[in-house]
């Protein structure tokens, strides 16, 4: 069974018609073309790589269907940045070699976001925050200290600056 669906992905609306079963996932790689939201476990939820911001909350898009965002506003990885300018949190990464081969880094910023939103400093909070992400080069050291950086970048910000680094 098919159905007609409308969701918005980085301030852009995609319409299609899917069916049921397919998975948000796919609709943003396939239909939005979005391609820096990854898969890596081959859609059982475990790695985390295909986390994107679904109406404020980071979620797995390959454990969400397509039909349950419709309506919904999306935040992928491309969205993060405004323009040239480094999102708080892609830059620390930058700067604190908070990434290696790069393949799980959307699923990182992505889920971070959603925890800078109302952060706590402190190394078990941002480990946790992180849990549901899986990286295979690292140590996640680089990770937890570009995410301090990010706080307190973030926190040194009026609300009005930082209220612009958090559409959703």
């Amino acid at each position: 069974m098919k159905r007609e669906i409308t969701i918005t992905i980085n301030d852009e609306v995609h319409t299609a018609t899917v069916e049921h079963r397919y998975l948000l996932v796919d609709f943003i790689r396939e239909i939005a073309g979005a391609t820096g939201t990854h898969v890596g476990c081959g859609f059982e939820g475990r790695c985390g790589t295909c986390t994107v911001v679904v109406d404020g909350y980071a979620v797995k898009s390959c454990l969400m269907l397509a039909v349950q965002a419709d309506g919904a506003k999306l935040l992928t990885i491309e969205g993060l940045a405004r323009g040239e300018e480094l999102h708080p949190l892609q830059a620390a990464f930058r700067d604190l070699h908070g990434l290696q081969c790069g393949f799980c880094t959307p699923g990182f910023l992505m889920t971070l976001y959603d925890f800078l939103k109302d952060p706590i400093d402190s190394e078990d909070a941002i480990r946790h925050a992180m849990s549901g992400v899986l990286c295979r080069c690292t140590g996640y050291v680089h990770i937890v200290a570009a995410v301090r950086q990010a706080i307190a970048v973030l926190a040194a910000m009026t609300p009005t600056e930082r209220a612009r680094w958090f559409p959703l």
